[in-house]
């Protein structure tokens, strides 16, 4: 602690409005299939990223999550695992790991040598990568019938190449509470304040920073404010067959103005709504809405636009495989006139006794 503190007084510390945004993106086809709606609905072992107190519906005593998603037309790689059981019939845990990546990014300082003779073999790659790994606790509260609990502990690792690493840490708390066909869920994430502490390589920095009058960049300490997401889900059955599910996530934040539907200094409120629909419970069909912007126009006006997301999932004997489609940006299908691509996000599950 004492060195935690000594580090702290020569570091900047700040609260960037993003910071450690990659922990928003989200986890699993299912979830982003539906526009990130989770937090009252999660039942599986994805529940650990989402809201840990689902983790006492866990299908099976072992349970395995796995996702992989491209983003940015496959420049950036997001990946993630999980593992989530049961302790008993009141408690369950999952272990957690995230990764979001550029990989293969070019060196080019060496490509001139002092003679000014271009040496292509002097050329260097290095990655930019953000880690996380959660450790998730869920337990029955003794006071509510239904009332789920859960806590998950973070450990954030960043790393720039040879340039600059981070190490971070926070916890967040959950909560869900059934009643017939209607779900509630809680999450406050970063509920502490996530500390994460910056260090920079100087001596890799120095030569390029000199040359383009750049000031060095010191160690600094960022600060991940609070964010609540209130959850709110109905199941429906049509037939003896054919069921559904509609929920809604409100994420509030606090870190200052944000572009989303509600804003203001104190707080900003970002709705999303997805659904599900369910043949036998083993063939899926998702849809979702999420990230209202509002931007400027080419004539000077503003307008607003969301995002759409699909997905479809086969569950069967243990073996979930969902996959989704979410279009991270844009405004028609036609790249020319400012349309975006789709990222393509599969995920695998596993349970079994």
């Amino acid at each position: 602690m004492l060195l935690l503190c000594g580090g702290l007084a020569t570091a900047q510390v700040s609260t960037p409005k993003y910071s450690n945004e990659f922990l928003n993106i989200g986890v699993g086809a299912r979830a982003l299939g539906m526009g990130n709606v989770q937090v009252a609905v999660a039942n599986d072992a994805t529940a650990g990223f989402w809201n840990p107190a689902g983790l006492l519906r866990l299908p099976n005593r072992y349970n395995i999550a796995l996702m992989h998603s491209e983003l940015f037309a496959g420049v950036a790689k997001n990946d993630y695992g999980s593992f989530a059981m049961p302790i008993d019939s009141s408690s369950a845990l999952a272990v957690s790991v995230i990764r979001l990546g550029v990989d293969d990014i070019v060196d080019t300082r060496r490509l001139q040598n002092e003679y000014g003779y271009i040496q292509y073999d002097s050329i260097r790659f290095f990655s930019v990568a953000d880690y996380a790994m959660l450790l998730s606790y869920a337990r029955k509260s003794n006071l509510i019938e239904g009332l789920q609990l859960g806590v998950n502990a973070k450990i954030i690792y960043r790393n720039v190449g040879e340039f600059a690493n981070a190490w971070g840490f926070g916890f967040d708390a959950g909560a869900q509470l059934r009643r017939d066909t209607w779900h509630f869920g809680l999450m406050a994430k970063d509920i502490t304040t996530t500390f994460t502490a910056w260090t920079h390589n100087v001596e890799a920095l120095e030569e390029t920073y000199q040359q383009t009058g750049n000031d060095l960049p010191e160690n600094t300490a960022e600060l991940t404010l609070p964010r609540l997401v209130l959850g709110v889900g109905k199941s429906f059955t049509f037939t003896d067959k054919i069921s559904g599910l509609l929920a809604t996530d409100l994420d509030v934040t606090f870190d200052g103005k944000r572009n989303v539907l509600l804003k203001s200094g104190f707080a900003s409120l970002d709705p999303h709504i997805g659904m599900e629909l369910a043949y036998a419970q083993t063939v899926f069909v998702r849809g979702g809405i999420n990230n209202y912007q509002q931007y400027k126009t080419f004539e000077g006006g503003t307008s607003s636009k969301v995002q759409p997301n699909f997905g479809v999932g086969f569950h069967n004997n243990g073996l979930n495989i969902d996959l989704a489609m979410s279009r991270v940006n844009g405004r028609d299908s036609n790249m020319a006139n400012g349309g975006g691509l789709y990222s393509v996000i599969i995920s695998l599950g596993y349970s079994f006794n």
